[in-house]
């Protein structure tokens, strides 16, 4: 005989169960996995950054982070990337330098977030540099456009050997110093004799680059469309900088300085604020850091910076762009930052504050990094180029200025002939 009241009692039995253990079942099929990568220097980095991984992991339950350091300084990072991306392998969400944002966009391998950064209403663009924020938000078809948000930023300074400057008789680099005082100290310590040098700088474009900034020229033009280098201004940059090198004040360009440095034997060491945790822990001299001295246009320096930006093969758009929000939060900042190579890419008090206290034991004068990004008439971002081939305008300006630094071509040779040589390798 047909029980209903039995089977009635089973029926609810299973719909209670069934109303229990649907959200578990909803929430694993709906289960969201993100890969996201940094390029760290070193294992300590790279377990700074698996911890912010997993602080994140403890705040968001419905997503499953897993963090990839990259394996490589030099542009095979990059290069490793694309072909993941095109592979369908990449990481959901990846930091690159901010000279690669352009390359990236311009190969539709990013994703742009400017919709969902409109739809966040606790996003604003201001809260960043306006530099690397200007680059982000360049957009390739009169649309809004915002490529990535910048992790950190970074400048130059001078490092100096202060036991060298005390022996030399010269004053530390200070706030307001100029490039006669500069090239004096460097004078000085190179009269010191032996294999001691005044200066070094290793050759890259930002190296040179900050000669012919702080005289008043530019690499590029306004939109930066075309070559800005065919002036007096980068004349004017170029032989200072030459002038260190003919008169033997300086470690042969093309020669790698930091060792020279690290080992006692130079005085002043241009670099950016990467190099302090590793010239903390070899240095074994009193040393600082120093602005750096002022052109004919003042004391130009360049603000460095990367991004974090999301795949534009991603299956959780959203939640990529949730992720790159909280990687670039005031508070992982600050851990960021405390690594102590790198500052924050936020402007505000706090974030410069949690900079400026890092390394409290290293007695490193961090304000000199900070306030030298203060103006932003005395800062040049570096720049992704949108509208041209930076990798072989880059080769074709770092071979002409090598040539002036080695004394094959003259500076006034170079400004009136660079534009011509890249000319080709800008979009018209």
């Amino acid at each position: 005989m047909f029980n209903f009241k039995r089977t009635l009692r089973i029926v609810m039995t299973l719909v209670v169960v069934a109303v229990m253990v649907a959200p578990a079942l909803s929430a694993s099929a709906q289960a969201v996995e993100l890969r996201w990568r940094t390029r760290p220097d070193n294992q300590a980095e790279a377990d700074v950054y698996k911890g912010i991984s997993d602080e994140i992991q403890a705040d968001w339950k419905d997503v499953k982070l897993t963090y990839e350091p990259g394996g490589t300084e030099t542009a095979g990072y990059q290069d490793t990337l694309i072909a993941e991306i095109e592979a369908g392998t990449a990481p959901d969400v990846f930091w690159i330098p901010g000279t690669d944002v352009a390359r990236f966009a311009n190969a539709g391998l990013i994703l742009n977030l400017a919709e969902a950064s409109a739809a966040d209403a606790e996003f604003k663009t201001e809260d960043f540099y306006a530099g690397p924020m200007a680059a982000l938000t360049t957009s390739l078809d009169d649309k809004p456009a915002l490529w990535g948000l910048p992790r950190d930023v970074s400048a130059f300074a001078i490092y100096y050997n202060a036991d060298l400057f005390d022996e030399a008789g010269v004053d530390y680099p200070a706030a307001g110093w100029t490039w006669d005082q500069f090239y004096k100290a460097a004078e000085a310590i190179s009269g010191l004799g032996g294999d001691i040098k005044g200066f070094g700088m290793n050759a890259w474009w930002a190296n040179w680059g900050y000669f012919v900034n702080s005289a008043g020229s530019r690499f590029f033009s306004d939109d930066k469309k075309s070559c800005g280098l065919n002036n007096e201004k980068t004349v004017e940059g170029l032989t200072f900088a030459r002038s260190l090198f003919e008169n033997n004040l300086a470690i042969p360009w093309g020669t790698d300085s930091e060792p020279p440095f690290l080992a006692g034997k130079l005085g002043m060491f241009l670099n950016g604020r990467w190099a302090t945790p590793g010239t903390i822990a070899n240095a074994k001299f009193k040393w600082n850091v120093g602005p750096l001295p002022s052109g004919p246009a003042g004391s130009v320096n360049w603000l460095f910076w990367g991004a974090y930006v999301v795949n534009a093969k991603t299956a959780h758009p959203a939640e990529a762009w949730q992720l790159v929000r909280r990687l670039t939060s005031a508070a992982i900042q600050g851990k960021v930052a405390a690594l102590g190579a790198n500052l924050p890419s936020r402007t505000s008090a706090e974030a410069v504050e949690a900079f400026e206290k890092s390394l409290p034991d290293s007695g490193v004068n961090n304000s000199v990094f900070s306030d030298s990004l203060k103006d932003p008439n005395f800062v040049v971002a570096e720049t992704p180029l949108f509208f041209g081939d930076w990798p072989a305008i880059d080769q074709a300006y770092g071979t002409a200025a090598s040539d002036v630094l080695n004394g094959k071509l003259s500076p006034q040779e170079f400004a009136d002939t660079i534009c011509g040589k890249v000319e080709q390798f800008f979009t018209k």
